[in-house]
């Protein structure tokens, strides 16, 4: 299992109160969110037991989830539902993402 597994998932821990205050303004833009999250987490899950071209096309459904992820947050500040991304929350993703891109090659 590729370490960024539990990066994101501390990730979805640190956002759980920046997901629910998105959910206050927009539950669709809240329900997106935890669907593009949920969808990194497993998808690395999924591709880390999987094998040639199907290991790939995983990774890059969780590559594509994660930035998916980060436009979510970036989206509910800019409409001034939450302040900004946290530093954490940031800096994992963004690990999270460069891993991703290295693997789903």
């Amino acid at each position: 299992m590729l370490r960024i597994h539990d990066d994101m998932l501390e990730a979805i821990a640190e956002m759980r109160p920046m997901i629910a205050a998105i959910e206050r303004h927009d539950r669709d833009l809240g329900r997106q969110l935890r669907r593009a999250a949920s969808s990194v987490v497993l998808n690395i899950a999924e591709g880390s037991g999987s094998h040639g071209g199907t290991r790939t096309e995983r990774y890059r459904n969780a590559l594509g989830s994660a930035r998916e992820t980060l436009a979510c947050l970036r989206t509910a500040e800019a409409f001034g539902y939450v302040g900004a991304v946290p530093p954490g929350v940031g800096g994992r993703l963004n690990r999270v993402v460069g891993t991703l891109v290295n693997v789903s090659r």
